[in-house]
């Protein structure tokens, strides 16, 4: 039922909240998107997720069943394995902005922040295109775009694309970022003073490399 190729990366999607297809197409990157519907289909008749129409709509949406919640201790610790042991390896490539806005999207939590929408905007000064990024809290719904939604910018982040990811990975802290000049944030203090509250970090923030153990 888990032995297929994607499988395991599809349940991590999935119990990281995401629901459509193109969601799921976009936190597995370069997964082809007959491959994936044969996956869902699979796991649909295994029992791993409930496959159900989107109303009104010709989609689909695709919710984990209890089974597939249950594999969550085995995905948290491959990813535990994984930042103990592979981290190392990482290259400049693995460092996608693209995956990791769509993470940062799941990472915001609206409860903590104050009134009805809130603008949050990211100048990636390491990228030459698409390089502006927003992300808008409008209630508890939370949208990526690469476009200007002409809002007002309630917080402005003036990063590269690993700063970022070691910020959310918790490699690094925003204070240490910003007095080693990583880091630029403008905009409301106390959105600035509170960022570790509404951008919650990785559950793995904190895992330290092997490296740094033996």
């Amino acid at each position: 039922m888990i032995g297929d190729k994607w499988t395991l990366l599809i349940v991590r999607e999935l119990l990281s909240g995401s629901t459509r297809f193109n969601e799921l197409q976009r936190g597995l990157g370069n997964i082809s998107p007959t491959l994936l519907t044969k996956r869902l289909n699979a796991m649909n008749a295994t029992g791993l997720l409930l496959k159900k129409r989107i109303p009104g709509q010709r989609g689909y949406e695709y919710f984990p069943t209890k089974a597939c919640e249950e594999l969550f201790p085995v995905i948290e610790q491959i990813g535990i394995w994984g930042m103990h042991w592979a981290r190392s390896q990482l290259s400049e490539e693995d460092f996608d902005l693209e995956l990791l806005m769509l993470y940062l999207e799941k990472s915001i939590q609206p409860e903590q922040l104050v009134g009805k929408q809130t603008v949050i905007k990211f100048n990636f000064k390491d990228v030459d295109k698409f390089n502006e990024w927003w992300i808008v809290v409008n209630g508890n719904n939370v949208d990526v775009c690469v476009h200007d939604p002409r809002r007002e910018i309630d917080i402005y982040f003036n990063v590269g694309v690993r700063t970022m990811c070691e910020l959310w990975m918790g490699d690094i802290t925003y204070k240490k970022a910003m007095q080693a000049g990583k880091l630029e944030m403008l905009g409301s203090k106390l959105l600035i003073q509170n960022v570790e509250e509404w951008l919650k970090p990785s559950i793995f923030a904190g895992v330290q490399p092997a490296s740094e153990i033996i």
